[in-house]
């Protein structure tokens, strides 16, 4: 089973070298119907991540929203 989430890239802090850290945070408004089912379900939550790979880093934007989604993760 998976679960999905909604995040919107809300700040990209610059580190040393490449790398960037980005902060999300869990859709909060109400402004469509999706954004009213992810909102009434994850009502708040950040995620902070540091990526080091310009490729990656060139499909983020400032302000534009994402999906995550929670897949269980093979046992070594």
């Amino acid at each position: 089973m998976s679960v999905r989430a909604k995040f919107k890239l809300t700040s990209i802090t610059e580190h040393e070298g490449t790398a960037r850290g980005l902060k999300f945070s869990a859709v909060s408004t109400d402004d469509t119907p999706e954004n009213q089912r992810y909102h009434k379900y994850t009502p708040s939550g950040t995620l902070e991540i540091w990526v080091d790979n310009p490729p990656a880093l060139e499909q983020f934007k400032i302000g534009e929203s994402y999906y995550l989604d929670f897949t269980p993760a093979p046992k070594p």
